[in-house]
């Protein structure tokens, strides 16, 4: 019988505490805050997919993100991912702060890279708003939907949370990101355009990887033993119980 808020044993007795976080659970955090930066960094690159124009990070790393974002709630519950996606956000103001306070020291007179630097590392206050709102929005959209059809599919069909999730999270965050970054820049078709792409792309993605989804959750879920169903949690991004 499931048990309310969730962990669920399967083969190994455990239960982890409010304070207590599996070596695995600390890995699933650590690659989650490091595709998060990475994506930021890497976004910088306009690629051709295809005749689209997206950015980089779009296809390479940033729906890493949310799939292990989806890793995250479905083994360990929406609380702990939750507090995963705030640390996320954390430490990618504080990457954000780094680059801006080098970008402003004095270069060395023989050092030629300072164009290169701004070009790459240097954000404008307008794509740095887009991006952490996009971020907020977009992951906590997509756990919150995760969890919901966990409960309302009893824990059957992984595929159908984590693709219906990911069309919602990522749907929200492509809406919030090239509205706030380009709105008034971009015509309304080629706005709608961007926004379209980036969804599109940024769910088959997703989509595509589902075996590997399957296989890191089913991993996971042997091995620690646990399986959370959000029974009576709440939703609220803001609480950090």
């Amino acid at each position: 019988m499931r048990r309310e808020a969730g962990m669920r044993s399967r083969h190994i007795p455990v239960e982890l505490g409010p304070g207590q976080y599996s070596r695995w659970f600390v890995v699933i955090t650590a690659v989650f805050v490091t595709t998060l930066i990475v994506s930021n960094i890497v976004a910088v690159k306009i690629v051709d997919v295809w005749g689209l124009y997206v950015p980089a990070g779009t296809v390479t790393v940033f729906p890493l993100a949310y799939i292990f974002g989806d890793v995250l709630t479905e083994v360990y519950g929406y609380r702990r991912a939750r507090l995963v996606i705030w640390l996320g956000f954390a430490c990618n103001l504080l990457a954000v702060a780094a680059f801006a306070a080098t970008q402003y020291l004095p270069a060395a007179p023989f050092w030629d890279g300072q164009a290169a630097y701004e070009r790459i590392l240097g954000y404008t206050p307008r794509l740095l708003a887009a991006s952490f709102l996009a971020y907020l929005v977009g992951e906590f959209a997509n756990a919150a939907v995760l969890s919901r059809l966990k409960l309302m599919t009893h824990g059957r069909f992984l595929w159908v949370r984590t693709i219906g999730s990911t069309l919602v999270g990522q749907g929200l965050d492509s809406l919030v990101f090239v509205t706030v970054a380009f709105f008034g820049t971009l015509a309304g078709p080629d706005l709608i355009r961007t926004m379209v792409t980036a969804w599109l792309v940024k769910s088959a993605y997703e989509a595509l990887a589902t075996p590997l989804t399957y296989l890191v959750v089913n991993g996971l879920k042997r091995v620690e033993g646990v399986d959370a169903y959000d029974y009576g949690v709440s939703l609220s991004p803001f609480r950090l119980d």
